[in-house]
């Protein structure tokens, strides 16, 4: 059953579950992360840059070099305030810990019980009272309160739904534009709890899911272009790639549309959400696709098709994901998949290696040369829809250089009891142009940039349209 805001609790009730998130907030790790929120500062200072209607939209996205997330900048408020976000492809709200300094603001909105704000919003409640004097964002009285999570640790917890102005830059696709601003963007308020193990800076989570309050369609319906977007993750700490909201072209240096380049396949649904914050039997708002076979070199691998099929408990299937680091295997679709590498890197005089944590199958580096798409090692591909739709993984998405010696297979045992079989994670995604049309319901992949000479840090971020 969907949820709004119209179920009521008492202040009580709310402290008390806010309660239960403070247990070891002392040892949260802050981690220096790589993000700089100045890339638009010379936009947002120009008096000529005024909003605009808008085709699309260009955010920028730099990995972290502790945590490998990938973090985005917005700017909030006005006057415009950076805020360093951890982008959650399967994301359903954004949400700002507005404690981390206090949130000041003078055109924020709560979401009122009962209102058309709060009714977009799923998994929320109407709190009636909220001790706090004088009111302040994430405490008002009479609002919706939403359950956010931190995807990252799987901590759930209570916000307030409230509205402020967002502003970022437009695109024509190959560079940065006009500065255009939605005047009440939809967010929830967290806190300093709910920071636990993001990278050091990041101030709350920007969602890429499928809702109404999820960036993608609050921006498509704001400045009605497209219901699509694209991803375009950097593999290094030291360069910045780029999300696009709305249509291509998606242009990089040296002159490549890499929106030419995409093989569609279909978005499907889950219907059952995995985050721990959803309500019993609520569908999914995450990224699935329909992986038929994965071959590995020249093995085609023997699994069970059932694991590779969502069924109607909401297990099994394939996920695009930014949470972790690496893909996540079954236990069993892991053991084949590694037996199979193990065997084709053999055929190539591949030397193995002892396990380095929290890789299991790692291999010298001396027999591998490099090529444009990284290391030489087998491909992994990817059967889709039919035998003419392939994703290929080739040695820049499948090898995690651990240093001038080792290599190491980057995916991991996630165990016999995982709710999905196949997490597709942010290092196989990286340098890959990901669109995801939200109104055809499909995913379009571009296969590595580097065969096409390119990366995902080669938008051109540095002038303006």
């Amino acid at each position: 059953m969907r949820r709004t805001c119209h179920r009521s609790v008492d202040s009580a009730e709310y402290r008390n579950y806010d309660l239960q998130f403070s247990i070891d907030s002392s040892n949260t790790e802050k981690i220096a992360p790589f993000i700089s929120c100045l890339l638009f500062v010379f936009l947002l200072s120009s008096p000529a840059h005024q909003s605009f209607w808008s085709k699309a939209l260009a955010l920028p996205v730099a990995k972290d070099g502790w945590t490998s997330q990938y973090l985005t900048c917005i700017h909030q408020r006005p006057p415009p305030v950076p805020l360093s976000l951890v982008v959650d492809l399967g994301g359903w709200h954004s949400w700002v810990a507005c404690d981390i300094p206090e949130y000041i603001s003078s055109t924020f909105r709560p979401s009122r019980c009962g209102s058309a704000q709060g009714a977009r919003g799923t998994q929320g409640y109407c709190r009636h009272s909220c001790l706090g004097s004088p009111a302040v964002p994430g405490c008002n009285n009479n609002t919706c309160i939403l359950i956010g999570e931190n995807t990252v640790r799987r901590i759930d917890f209570p916000g307030g739904l409230g509205s402020d102005g967002l502003s970022l830059p437009s695109t024509d696709g190959s560079n940065p534009g006009n500065i255009v601003r939605v005047p009440q963007f939809l967010f929830v308020c967290g806190s300093d709890i709910s920071l636990f193990r993001l990278a050091s800076g990041a101030t709350g989570m920007a969602p890429l899911g499928r809702t109404k309050i999820a960036l993608p369609l609050m921006l498509s319906s704001a400045f009605s272009f497209s219901r699509k977007f694209a991803i375009c993750l950097p593999s290094s700490n030291t360069s910045t790639g780029v999300i696009f909201f709305g249509d291509g072209p998606y242009n990089l240096l040296p002159n490549v549309d890499a929106s030419q380049s995409l093989t569609y396949t279909p978005l499907l649904s889950n219907p059952v959400h995995t985050y721990t914050a959803a309500f019993g039997g609520e569908p999914s708002y995450e990224y699935f696709i329909g992986v038929k076979s994965i071959t590995v070199g020249n093995k085609l691998l023997s699994l069970n098709s059932n694991l590779l099929t969502i069924k109607s408990n909401g297990h099994g299937g394939t996920e695009l994901s930014t949470v972790n680091r690496y893909t996540v295997l079954e236990t069993s679709i892991f053991a084949a998949f590694t037996k199979a590498f193990i065997s084709e890197a053999a055929a190539r005089n591949i030397t193995r290696v002892g396990a380095v944590r929290p890789f299991e199958v790692c291999f010298s580096s001396k027999n591998i040369p490099g090529t444009r798409v990284g290391p030489a090692v087998p491909y992994i591909y990817l059967t889709l829809q039919n035998k003419d739709t392939i994703w290929t993984i080739t040695g820049s998405n499948s090898m995690v250089q651990i240093n001038n010696d080792f290599l190491c297979l980057g995916a991991v045992d996630g165990g016999s009891y995982v709710q999905t079989a196949v997490l597709i994670e942010g290092y196989q995604l990286e340098n890959n142009l990901i669109q995801f049309d939200l109104a055809r319901s499909r995913v379009g992949f571009s296969n590595t940039l580097l065969g096409r000479q390119t990366t995902c840090g080669n938008f051109n971020f540095t002038s303006t349209a």
